[in-house]
């Protein structure tokens, strides 16, 4: 009877997946908002493609503009599992794959503040921050997957044990295999690694403590060694070898190309609605201050990384409220908790600081041995159940405010051999509408079309000198282009012919 009680009674963790689901679901309108980078269509249809030829794409399929040219496909995996969710379900699958990712990751991330002795009413109020945060890449896109991941690679961090077993070798090396086939921020399972084997390294080389505690970190220390070395030989087995980290560490470390991408750019903390965000960045960065005061070397290395990065992109700022907010709450609990048990505090707010952290204690022993499975499983059908009805289908998909989705039917009556000039946000979508068989001048694969490339996309979409030479270089014979585009109007005034338009795009031909 436990037993059954245990896979009926949801923990909060669960609690705050399903609120995350339901979230991502209804309020926010995941059907469509989960489409709104236009990358999610080259995925599908790459998943589909490997589906039908089982194997890889070795040369680019979709560009006429780089026809031929190599092609690293490195996160295959995940867009096989959106290639089988869309041939089962549509879009409405893909819906559901990356919504269930995203309610594991709220699971995992409240499993995080466990493991690292977070307290249980500060993990419920940081929940709110860290859900604003993240949903800023709440997309359909592999990067999903990889917030998995690195949440799994930093709890097993924390279950850094004295002794490496062959069993650990196995789960970690099998698990970074994975990784590596799914998303290129593989890497990170190494360095977070590394991180902590610095971090209980230094630990008494800076602290004095006693000769059992010393002997704990270094046993724990080396395991992480071993761990970051399994995890990197690991991430060799996918069919590019290690020729897949020498493109990951190109286009990470090719700032022409990044400083043209926008969401490796700086985040605006003056848009509306940052509150949130500008909050979880506040409490990781305290949290960071306090971990070093409690002795958590390894905690206060990562946080700090995280918060550099976080400032210095805006993709690195779900990261930080994923990893950043549990290990900041650990370090804040276990501070209370040292001020409530010295005497330097008022005996009044002593009392009121250590009645609270019993209360958050005993709300925490109260689901201690639940999970819900039951009610998980539950939960993901219903949701499919939800997403498959013809009302829902109806409107899922690319919003048709942001992307050609009327205009395609005309582009539909092109000549198959139509050149078409158009953005790398409209461009992902014709790959998603017409399945890769009309080839598109640009898309979202900027590492495959480097940073050159880039450079001359933006001289034609600016009207900037030479555009002109461009159009001749590459033959244009039509362009489907936001309305609000200088370059639409350019072209109209040079005699292209008006074929459709509507609110969103207009649609042109070559005189």
């Amino acid at each position: 009877m436990r037993g059954l009680r245990a896979w009926l009674i949801p923990d909060v963790a669960l609690v705050g997946a399903a609120v995350a689901l339901a979230y991502c679901l209804l309020l926010w309108d995941g059907p469509q908002r989960l489409f709104r980078d236009a990358d999610a269509g080259w995925h599908i249809r790459t998943g589909e493609r490997i589906l039908e030829q089982r194997s890889l794409p070795r040369e680019a399929p979709y560009s006429f503009s780089r026809e031929g040219r190599p092609w690293v496909a490195w996160e295959w995996g995940a867009d096989l599992l959106m290639g089988v969710a869309h041939r089962r379900a549509g879009l409405a699958g893909v819906v559901w794959l990356y919504a269930g990712a995203i309610a594991a990751t709220v699971w995992l991330w409240f499993r995080l503040n466990w493991q690292v002795q977070g307290d249980f009413l500060l993990a419920c109020a940081l929940a709110a921050p860290m859900l604003s945060t993240a949903n800023l890449h709440w997309l359909a896109r592999p990067h999903v997957f990889g917030w998995l991941f690195t949440l799994a690679a930093v709890g097993c961090a924390e279950r850094a044990g004295s002794r490496f077993r062959l069993r650990d070798a196995l789960a970690i090396a099998v698990a970074s295999a994975v990784w590596a086939n799914v998303h290129g921020s593989f890497f990170l399972g190494p360095v977070i690694g590394l991180i902590y084997a610095a971090g209980h390294g230094l630990h008494a080389r800076i602290w004095q403590e006693d000769d059992s505690q010393t002997r704990q970190l270094r046993s724990k220390a080396r395991w992480l060694l071993l761990a970051a070395t399994v995890s990197l030989a690991g991430t060799l087995a996918n069919p590019y070898g290690w020729q897949l980290h020498r493109h990951v560490f190109a286009y990470l470390t090719d700032s022409e190309l990044l400083a043209r991408i926008g969401e490796f750019q700086s985040f605006n903390f003056h848009a509306e609605g940052a509150g949130q965000i500008l909050l979880a960045v506040g409490v990781a960065g305290l949290g960071a201050c306090v971990a070093l005061y409690e002795r958590r070397l390894a905690h206060f290395l990562l946080i700090a990384l995280l918060v550099a990065t976080s400032l210095r992109m805006a993709r690195g700022l779900p990261l930080l409220a994923l990893i950043g907010l549990p290990l900041a709450n650990g370090a804040i609990t276990a501070a209370l908790r040292r001020a409530a048990a010295g005497a330097s505090l008022r005996p009044g707010l002593r009392r009121r600081l250590q009645g609270f952290l019993d209360y958050s204690a005993r709300l925490r022993a109260l689901e201690t041995g639940h999970h819900g499975g039951l009610v998980a499983a539950a939960l993901l059908g219903i949701a499919l159940l939800w997403l498959l009805s013809p009302g829902v289908q109806a409107r899922t998909g690319f919003p048709a405010d942001q992307f050609p989705v009327d205009a395609a039917a005309a582009v539909g009556q092109l000549p198959a051999e139509a050149r078409l000039l158009s953005t790398d946000k409209y461009g992902g979508y014709l790959i998603y509408r017409f399945a890769g068989r009309r080839k598109v001048f640009f898309d979202g694969r900027s590492d495959f079309y480097g940073a050159d490339f880039l450079k001359q996309y933006g001289r034609l979409m600016q009207v900037r000198p030479g555009w002109r030479q461009l159009i001749e270089q590459f033959g244009f014979t039509h362009a489907l282009l936001p309305n609000d585009y200088s370059l639409r109007g350019a072209l109209e005034d040079s005699g292209w012919k008006r074929l459709y338009a509507d609110r969103v795009a207009t649609l042109l031909a070559r005189p």
